[in-house]
């Protein structure tokens, strides 16, 4: 389970995030919605230990990743939404420094990342130094990264921007397959095509509180309009974040 418990953060004077409380259930695939600036990456950031919260805690299978950060981030990978990567390794040393991290075994390590070299298409640049990739190999060098030591959960932050569609739609399989083994995804997307096709549930930010949580279903139940007619994600999304009603929880 991943869990936010009253958690705040501010840069200044400006409040990022105002008391958030999320639970994320094991084996589900969760889509963290909000426009620019709501606060996504720097709930990401702190779930992952980038960023410490003001206050508030963040637990990993109720492992505190502010009180025993290494046992927590044992447990999970993590793609920022701009890969930060040893531009002087190739793709295949930088893997294989992941490895290292992880204490996976050198016998080990092929079955750990060829299907996904594979699936990716990245075979042939993997002895490529990594500063010549785009941004598009960079994110499933990124990806693979997250994945190769077996993780229990995954932290994606806009994990489809710069991949081609076909990429788009590896990576939408990988991630259901990553759930029906056991695993948890959460990843924040602009796109809610994806969010509405594969998540079992979607929560939306918008000026650092939670102004929606739950399945989709269940979203656009409580939103129906006073005729009884079922409003589209889209819809949903553009009226709970308007600054009208950025103010309210959901």
């Amino acid at each position: 389970m991943i869990e936010l418990i009253s958690v705040t953060k501010k840069y200044g004077a400006f409040e990022a995030l105002k008391g958030i409380n999320l639970k994320v259930s094991k084996s589900g695939l969760f889509a963290f919605l909000g426009p620019n600036g709501a606060g996504k990456t720097t709930t990401i950031k702190i779930l992952t230990g980038v960023l410490m919260p003001d206050s508030g805690d963040a637990l990993i299978d109720g492992i505190s990743i502010t009180k025993d950060p290494v046992k927590a981030k044992n447990r999970f990978g993590y793609l920022p939404d701009i890969p930060t990567l040893f531009e002087k390794l190739s793709g295949s040393e930088y893997l294989n420094f992941i490895m290292d991290v992880f204490n996976i075994s050198r016998n080990d390590r092929p079955s750990r990342t060829q299907k996904f070299v594979e699936i990716f298409e990245m075979g042939p640049s993997m002895n490529d130094l990594i500063e010549s990739y785009s941004l598009g190999m960079r994110k499933k060098i990124g990806l693979i990264a997250a994945l190769c030591h077996n993780p229990e959960a995954l932290f994606l932050d806009e994990p489809t921007s710069g991949l081609d569609p076909q990429s788009v739609k590896n990576l939408k399989d990988i991630l259901v397959n990553f759930t029906k083994s056991g695993g948890t995804v959460f990843f924040s997307t602009h796109i809610l095509e994806i969010a509405e096709k594969i998540c079992d549930r979607v929560g939306i930010i918008s000026n650092g509180l939670m102004v929606a949580d739950g399945t989709i279903t269940q979203i656009k139940e409580k939103m129906k309009s006073g005729a009884g007619d079922s409003k589209s994600l889209e819809d949903i999304f553009l009226e709970l974040t308007s600054s009208t009603r950025a103010s309210s929880s959901f």
